[in-house]
């Protein structure tokens, strides 16, 4: 796949069916892939410091705490837990990011079930969320946020994680995606490897199945989400393309500016609106030197 140059950092943060936002989006990404948020002040949102990779319940002086977790699969039950300060107090001011106070990513430790939703903040600073999980198993709640606080005078993103299980009977190891996944309508095709290092390039590439290009539409201001877990860490990554699409012979290019420092082998979810309608596109490729 050809390359696309570009100096600018995309939100890029250390995290199959999809409980999305429908309709129409109301941020629009500019050609330079930074995100102007409409209608409000019209200021460009990027940021480049992160607190946390998801792995763990605590970063940056920050907690996430009070989780309940649905106790049934195949059953649409709400999840509900809050963000601590240092002091022990429910956080209650978030910057709005991608057109959201805070983002939700569910995904089960084998990697075969994944959820991306927006809960809902309670004036007690409670979030709440209605999820419908596949299976059985141990699953990891994933917040990624920008508390408004004193705690957080650089405004960085802040990423933690929890583990939660569903009791029942755990389904066999699902076979990993190869490079190239698809959910019968989309196809998203990775490179074989992708680079490691603090200021690096990708390209995915975007398709109907066939070489035929897609119209992409915003997805929560952006013209794809890139979610993502180390295998081996389950450490989190998150992602959005640099600018609009480039039309190739073999579908439509995306280009990603990213900090993937750590190689080994990485879980994608890629998620793009066609048709108004979001879906979800899981693959597996490897960072840097396995």
């Amino acid at each position: 796949m050809r390359r696309t140059s570009s100096s600018l950092l995309a939100a890029l943060v250390l995290a199959a069916s999809l409980t999305a936002c429908g309709g129409p989006d109301p941020s629009v990404p500019t050609d330079e892939g930074r995100t102007v948020l409409s209608p409000g002040d019209g200021t460009p949102h990027t940021h480049d410091t992160f607190l946390g990779d998801g792995t763990t319940a605590d970063a940056g002086g920050y907690r996430l705490a009070d989780l309940r977790f649905p106790q049934e699969s195949r059953v649409p039950s709400d999840l509900s837990f809050r963000i601590l300060d240092s002091r022990g107090e429910p956080v209650t001011a978030y910057a709005e990011e991608q057109t959201k106070q805070l983002h939700l990513y569910v995904v089960r430790d084998d990697l075969g079930d994944f959820r991306h939703v927006h809960p809902v903040l309670g004036d007690d600073g409670t979030w709440t969320a209605r999820v419908d999980l596949t299976d059985p198993g141990l699953y990891r709640v994933v917040a990624e946020f920008v508390p408004e606080d004193e705690g957080n005078p650089d405004g960085s993103h802040v990423v933690l994680g929890q583990r939660a299980q569903v009791p029942g009977t755990s389904p066999a190891v699902p076979e990993a995606p190869g490079r190239t996944g698809t959910d019968g309508m989309v196809t998203v095709e990775a490179p074989e490897t992708l680079p490691a290092g603090e200021d690096t390039e990708f390209d995915l590439l975007v398709s109907d199945g066939d070489g035929g290009t897609l119209d992409l539409g915003s997805y929560l201001g952006s013209y794809a989400h890139l979610t993502g877990f180390d295998v081996a860490t389950g450490a989190f990554v998150h992602a959005h393309p640099l600018g609009s699409p480039t039309v190739t012979d073999g579908g439509s290019e995306l280009t990603f500016h990213t900090a993937l420092g750590t190689p080994g082998t990485y879980r994608f979810f890629v998620q793009v609106r066609v048709n108004g309608f979001v879906h979800t596109v899981a693959l597996t490729t490897t960072v840097g030197t396995v």
